[in-house]
């Protein structure tokens, strides 16, 4: 299957929900009146684009309206292209040191699916022909490293693990040195869930950075905030707060396919400028794909069967 038939499946209850609203809309009056403006603004909102990227796309309607008439307005395709600009900038790439171990830290709340994350991001540098080494920093959830380790298992990546309740600084700090003793060229560092609004959680992830660090300098190299599409705009507070108390490089946005909310996307990138560097589609381990703005964009307006 196909990157933009992977993003256009995923992105179902999303397209279809928007589509129908904006195609109601449009259709019922050549004239783009206040009270359809207004229609669309509701229809934009209801699939978590945000405000600021839906006055964007009203914004450029309505300047298509005002010079070409009812001729220039295809709103789908002034939408798509509005969405396509903002994610524009958006470097997709998977960070890579010149030389030695990259170090890639996936953080998040509870619930995300940063364990999958993980283990599918593994499966992804493994299938373009590099090494990857998998960290269980997440000692406190029950069954937390059984799960990373039946993944390490299944897609044939080592796994470090200590015992339950033990220092994830410590675990990191071991599982770069064995990256490192072992040349692996990604390490991925799977922490344990934490709210956000939880100053001395946030305060022990620092810590397990730091003790990275002074390990390897520089390291985490990435630090990737996985994001749950369902919970919609609640995620842009999540993504905030988490680049505050460590510096972010970029997002991951899980469960796209089960969401109508699947326009939190480009709210974020619109807001904190992060790109989106993977969306996950699925439940299998190469449902997990790079972002790609322009097959996103028309996956969400696209009028096409």
């Amino acid at each position: 299957m196909g990157l933009f038939q992977k993003f256009k499946d995923g992105l179902l209850k999303t397209h279809a929900r928007l589509t129908h609203e904006i195609r109601r809309i449009v259709t019922r009056s050549p004239r783009l009146t206040a009270d359809s403006l207004e229609e669309l603004e509701a229809a934009l909102l209801g699939a978590d684009l945000g405000v600021a990227v839906t006055q964007q796309i009203l914004g450029a309607a309505r300047k298509a309206y005002e010079t070409q008439g009812r001729a220039g307005l295809d709103f789908f395709e002034i939408a798509a292209r509005e969405v396509t600009s903002i994610l524009g900038g958006n470097d997709a790439a998977l960070r890579r040191q010149p030389e030695g171990v990259t170090v890639v830290s996936i953080v998040g709340v509870n619930g995300t699916g940063k364990t999958t994350t993980a283990a599918k991001l593994a499966r992804l540098i493994q299938n373009r022909g590099e090494t990857a080494l998998l960290a269980a920093c997440d000692t406190f959830r029950a069954a937390a490293i059984e799960q990373i380790k039946l993944w390490g298992q299944r897609l044939e990546v080592p796994v470090i693990a200590g015992a339950y309740n033990a220092d994830p600084a410590a675990v990191a700090h071991d599982a770069v040195a064995a990256a490192q003793s072992r040349n692996v060229r990604y390490l991925l560092v799977d922490t344990a869930g934490r709210l956000h609004t939880k100053h001395n959680l946030m305060q022990e992830l620092q810590k397990v950075h730091r003790v990275m660090d002074k390990k390897l300098p520089g390291a985490p190299h990435e630090t990737l905030l996985v994001l749950d599409a369902t919970t919609g705009m609640n995620a842009l507070t999540q993504a905030r707060e988490f680049h505050k108390a460590v510096k972010l490089t970029g997002l991951v946005v899980t469960k796209l396919d089960g969401t109508s909310k699947g326009g939190m996307v480009v709210a974020i990138q619109k807001e904190l400028g992060l790109p989106i560097k993977f969306v996950g589609l699925g439940e299998q381990p190469d449902d997990l794909q790079p972002f790609d703005a322009a097959q996103f964009a028309e996956a969400l307006f696209s009028v096409k069967g």
